[in-house]
Parts: C-alpha cells; sequence; structure tokens
C-alpha cells in the first residue's frame, strides 16, 4: 500500500482547509498551486507579475525544503497567466530559479481568471 503524507509549512501561504500545501507520495512532492502571495501577512505582493512569480516560487521553495527536497529536483512546472503579455516577465524571473541544466518540463497556459485577483499562479512536482 503507498502511503500519501501532507506537507505543511509556515513559510508559505497556510492551504485552504481543502487541500494540502504538498503531498509526499513514492518519492515525489506534488506542490499545490501557489500564487505570490507573502505568507505572514497572506497578501499579494504589490508590483507587477514579476514579483508575483519570485513570491510563488520562493512559497514553492519553501514548501519543498519543508518535504525534504528542494528546487533543484524539480521535474515538472505548471505556470497559469491571465495574460500572455506578461509572458516575458514572468521568464526573466523564472529563470533565476531554475537555471541549472537540465531544466524542468514546463507548461505555460493562459486563464481567464486566477484566485484573489492575481495575474499568475504556479505549481510544480519534484523528487525527493
Amino acid at each position: 500500500m503507498t502511503l500519501k503524507e501532507s506537507v505543511l509549512t509556515t513559510k508559505a501561504p497556510a492551504p485552504m482547509p481543502f487541500f494540502s500545501q504538498a503531498i509526499k507520495c513514492n518519492g515525489m512532492v506534488y506542490c499545490s498551486g501557489s500564487i505570490g502571495m507573502e505568507p505572514t501577512s497572506m497578501k499579494l505582493v504589490e508590483g507587477g507579475v514579476a514579483d508575483r512569480t519570485k513570491q510563488a516560487l520562493t512559497n514553492l521553495s519553501e514548501v519543498l525544503k519543508a518535504a525534504g527536497s528542494g528546487i533543484e529536483n524539480v521535474v515538472k512546472v505548471n505556470i497559469f497567466l491571465t495574460d500572455m503579455e506578461n509572458f516575458a516577465s514572468m521568464n526573466k524571473v523564472y529563470d533565476t530559479f531554475f537555471s541549472k541544466e537540465p531544466k524542468p518540463c514546463r507548461t505555460c497556459v493562459a486563464v481567464h481568471q486566477l484566485p484573489l485577483g492575481t495575474d499568475v499562479e504556479i505549481e510544480l512536482t519534484a523528487h525527493l
């Protein structure tokens, strides 16, 4: 029987009661989507999509650390943008987190709307 384990850290925004920040299962870490929310104030960071991308990836990095993994172990990233005009700005920040080869597999799609009116949400999967 495969056991799954919830991951929780106060160094990233607390999850809503109907999901976990991440789940560890079979040597992998599956992170829920993260928006550019500051963990202590629980408010979106001000600025542009680059600022919120940085905060979302910082939050995810903290969740990975709490799981016993790290950003260097990411194998798949899914990015949701409300405006593809923000693609280049998001990519500049993204590349500062994922500059080493091999880079993770990635999907980036435009969506109509995201939680709390943010312009970017990122989810990822990593190995332990």
